[in-house]
């Protein structure tokens, strides 16, 4: 089959020229290195002239993990955005494709490219725009040529103030560029924290901004704070200009980005008067039935309809002993799964569900406290009532039949009784029959069990006193602990319990690993009152462990074959930890023996 390239193209584009919908060979591609984010670079061919300063948007890589992009497929580029970097390079971003043919199907280079060299081709007088016409190869409809339906970023505001220089796209960004602007929205905002620590104190706040191409965190200290917070709102677009740079930190943020960007004293900040071109925030729901599968302390984006609201209550963070205030809500999808959904500070204060809105999360932190529960954290934005389709779809779905429908709740914050009980509930003899953990992804069960024995040795370490931070720290034996995660020192840390503990029902033993808050359930007490029990006085703490065993609990277990140092054995976890009602279990036995008899 003949194939017919947009010959021409690369020099048009490089010139300055929006050619609509060039068709072009992708020669060859490979992944950038040194790159935190993986991302391809591409050698194209327009067949008169091939060059190498193409990229992928990242959106498009898993078409090239499953084969559909590769070396010789042919592409039309539907959108695409031209920057230029240092010494006046020029870089393409593929933004938008469709792929014509696979490179299995082609099966060769079309014509004989030469290397595209501007200083060799500086009398070609840059084409006009082509008009628009059916792209063949394609077998679509007539498309709108691209200079008309995506003009480049620079003429998005014909009123945008003179100084303004050429607009990069986010995803474009890097430290090793020393002039660019961006227009981007502010799809998040968060309110001014302070901090004071032995280096000092000062003041920030951070926002995420989103354009077409990614989106990025940038962040305002002290005198910009000042300056901007005022000024800057959510949902309205602005140009950006002058900041800094760095590596991402990723404990502070969930979008996809290596970097984040600083405001500096030179940074300026401008309205942008035409804000249609800037999509609004994105979002990678996870739907509700998928969280058991999911690790604890995952980031991820949530939608739901507000099921419940709780009252607000103040909690006391022990790092800090700082009151906050906090407001659960129990959110609902239509995988007829419930969760519960933790709001802290301003939002808890001010949120109103008495219309059971939908609620959208972006960046939620899932946790395995009493089951699975979701908390917002500094850098969450939410949304209620999202002009989007999947917030339509769920509000279709609750009011016609999700109302009337019984749903399972994943959180079991009502502690005990059968809400505690949870799911699948087994025998040790009967998950080990059953080989459960054995397969590619980790089996939940929930088990009735006695506590034999806990191991005191190890079971406490000094870990990181920030926020969503559990890395052990080193003692610097100068009155600071430095934490590696974090990059950072602290005159201060927090206990953090790991414990492992043998636990028993009549049919088998199985040692189980806890964690903070279930080893907590199991102890009876914080882990900042046993380490400091531990450091003050043994005997006391050594009476704990001692209490602690020959109790029932409801115990609900993740259980998951892990291979180390090619040794595979089976890794038994505790996911959340209930007292045993009695009057409940024996409900559930008599419940199970009926089904049983009925069988």
């Amino acid at each position: 089959m003949a194939y017919t390239l947009t010959e021409g193209a690369i020099a048009d584009i490089n010139n300055g020229v929006q050619v609509p919908d060039p068709v072009l060979q992708i020669l060859s591609l490979k992944p950038i290195p040194n790159n935190a984010q993986e991302r391809f670079r591409l050698l194209i061919s327009d067949g008169v002239f091939s060059s190498s300063f193409a990229m992928l948007a990242t959106q498009h890589n898993a078409k090239v993990h499953s084969g559909e992009i590769g070396s010789q497929c042919i592409i039309r580029m539907d959108r695409y955005v031209v920057n230029s970097v240092q010494d006046n390079k020029k870089v393409l971003i593929v933004l938008d494709l469709t792929v014509i043919a696979k490179g299995d199907e082609v099966g060769r280079k079309i014509g004989e490219p030469q290397t595209y060299d501007a200083s060799k081709v500086q009398g070609k007088k840059p084409a006009a725009p082509a008009p628009s016409k059916p792209m063949q190869s394609s077998g679509g409809p007539q498309r709108m040529p691209l200079a008309q339906r995506n003009e480049p970023a620079v003429n998005r505001s014909p009123a945008r103030p003179a100084n303004i220089g050429n607009v990069h796209p986010i995803a474009s960004l890097t430290p090793y560029q020393n002039k660019w602007t961006i227009c981007a929205r502010v799809t998040n905002k968060s309110s001014i924290r302070t901090w004071s620590n032995s280096r000092g104190e000062g003041k920030l706040f951070s926002m995420d901004l989103l354009d077409e191409s990614g989106e990025i965190k940038a962040t305002a200290f002290n005198d910009q704070c000042d300056k901007f917070f005022d000024m800057i709102e959510v949902n309205k677009v602005y140009y950006i200009s002058v900041a800094t740079l760095k590596a991402a930190n990723k404990q502070y943020s969930s979008l996809k980005n290596d970097y984040e960007m600083s405001f500096n004293g030179g940074t300026q900040v401008m309205p942008c008067e035409d804000e249609s071109s800037i999509p609004q925030m994105q979002f990678e729901f996870v739907s509700l039935d998928q969280l058991e599968r999911l690790e604890k302390d995952t980031i991820l984006d949530v939608i739901g309809i507000c099921k419940e609201v709780m009252d607000i209550s103040t909690v006391t963070q022990r790092s800090t002993n700082r009151e906050l205030k906090k407001r659960d809500l129990q959110i609902v999808d239509d995988t007829n799964r419930e969760v519960r959904l933790t709001l802290w500070g301003n939002q808890a204060e001010t949120f109103d569900g008495s219309l059971q809105p939908v609620v959208a999360v972006k960046g939620a932190k899932l946790s395995d406290y009493n089951g699975r529960s979701l908390s917002l954290l500094a850098s969450s934005s939410l949304q209620l009532n999202p002009d989007i389709r999947e917030a339509h779809k769920l509000r279709g779905w609750y009011d016609n039949v999700g109302c009337k429908t019984e749903t399972v709740n994943l959180s079991n914050q009502r502690g005990s009784g059968g809400a505690g009980m949870g799911s699948n509930f087994k025998t040790f003899g009967e998950a080990k029959l059953e080989g459960l953990g054995s397969g590619d992804a980790a089996d939940y069960y929930t088990i009735k069990a006695t506590v034999v024995l806990i191991r005191k040795e190890n079971c406490l370490y000094t870990a990181c006193p920030s926020d969503g931070c559990n890395k052990k720290v080193i003692d610097m034996n100068n009155g600071f602990y430095r934490c590696e995660k974090c990059n950072r020192e602290y005159d201060t840390f927090k206990w953090r319990l790991m414990v492992s503990a043998n636990l028993a029902d009549a049919t088998n033993n199985q040692w189980v690993t806890m964690f903070q808050d279930q080893a907590e359930a199991v102890l009876g007490m914080p882990a900042q009152d046993i380490g400091n029990m531990r450091e003050s006085n043994n005997d006391a703490f050594l009476q704990l462990f001692h209490e602690a065993t020959f109790k029932n609990h409801i115990f609900r277990l993740r259980v998951k074959m892990e291979t180390y140092q090619d040794e595979s054995r089976l890794k038994t976890t505790a996911m959340a930890v209930n007292p045993l009602d009695p009057k409940e279990y024996n409900r559930r036995l008599i419940t199970d023996i009926k089904s049983m008899m009925d069988a």
